[in-house]
């Protein structure tokens, strides 16, 4: 799995010029799922969204979660993370999950969030959406399970 965490002031997503979600502070989370991905993948990563510390606190130190500063969280579905681009120019997608299991995951993941944050709103799966996002920052950080359980394996 594939989030990029985008700080905002303010975000909303639309389809078919209807808002299916929106929030004010907090964070963007677009959220790619690959092939072979699990609930395992999932938990592990809306922990660490929930808990990444890129909000600012009284002495201007990011420091502070989302759920920290009380933010919201919007989570939209993005299998273009998985983008393979090495050969040529038209990138393939061949990574990301089948749709059916991508969207399974990308609803317990938006689930694990709702569980912890009382704002969360989604865009709709496999829909053609517009993402609108007031950056605060800005702030972006991109998180692959890949890396998370390297990580784990090291320590």
């Amino acid at each position: 799995m594939i989030a990029v965490l985008q700080r905002a002031k303010r975000a909303a997503v639309r389809v078919e010029g209807a808002v299916t979600g929106e929030i004010g502070k907090g964070l963007l989370v677009l959220l790619g799922v690959a092939e072979g991905d699990s609930e395992k993948e999932a938990e592990m990563l809306a922990a660490k969204v929930l808990r990444c510390r890129i909000f600012e606190d009284e002495n201007g130190k990011m420091n502070r979660s989302v759920t920290d500063v009380s933010g919201g969280v919007l989570v939209v579905s993005n299998f273009t993370l998985l983008a393979n681009y090495r050969r040529g120019n038209r990138p393939d997608f061949m990574g990301a999950a089948a749709p059916a299991r991508a969207n399974e995951l990308y609803t317990y993941f938006t689930a694990l969030v709702r569980r912890e944050v009382d704002e969360v709103g989604t865009g709709v799966f496999g829909a053609e959406m517009e993402v609108e996002l007031v950056g605060d920052g800005p702030v972006t950080i991109v998180m692959n399970t890949d890396v998370l359980k390297q990580s784990k394996k090291e320590s």
